[in-house]
């Protein structure tokens, strides 16, 4: 790495450090030139593929989108920051390991449906409501009865399973 004072190509590493929950690597450096010594931060470049929306257009993954419609499902429910900021993160993973440069926008809505439905099913059906484009009052009504149902389901044992 250049030093920043005197752009001198040869630095070497003092001390490194992982920040941001293991995320980055904080890195003292001193320049084998002048003595200078500074911080750098290193993190992985992890590229986000591309969405294909319905029309054909392809556009680049925009976190920022998916941040303000997670807000705008949330709004005034019963939802910290802190698990929105875990669902955009789980979200990003699923996408980045389905390993492909271009997925379709439906994949990224599912995604989505899938993080509301575990934090808040008000906040799921309102999401729903518009990805699905409901357009009358029976479509909600569904929604709602299978939510209910997939709610009271109990959940398979797998203990049942084995054989005796």
């Amino acid at each position: 790495m250049y030093c920043p004072f005197c752009k001198a190509h040869e630095t070497k590493v003092i001390d490194s450090r992982l920040v941001a929950e293991g995320e980055q690597v904080k890195r003292r450096r001193e320049c084998l030139s002048c003595q200078e010594r500074f911080t750098s931060f290193e993190q992985a470049e992890l590229v986000m593929p591309r969405i294909i929306k319905n029309s054909g257009n392809r556009q680049p993954f925009d976190e920022e989108k998916l941040r303000a419609g997670l807000l705008r499902a949330i709004e005034k429910r019963p939802v910290s920051i802190e698990d929105v900021e875990s669902s955009i993160t789980r979200i990003k993973h699923k996408l980045r390991a389905i390993g492909e440069r271009e997925i379709p926008s439906d994949t990224l809505g599912e995604a989505v449906m899938a993080e509301l439905r575990k934090l808040d099913e008000v906040a799921y059906v309102r999401f729903a409501s518009v990805y699905r484009r409901f357009e009358v009052v029976d479509q909600f009504r569904k929604e709602i009865e299978q939510l209910e149902k997939e709610s009271s389901d109990p959940a398979p044992d797998p203990a049942s399973n084995k054989k005796k």
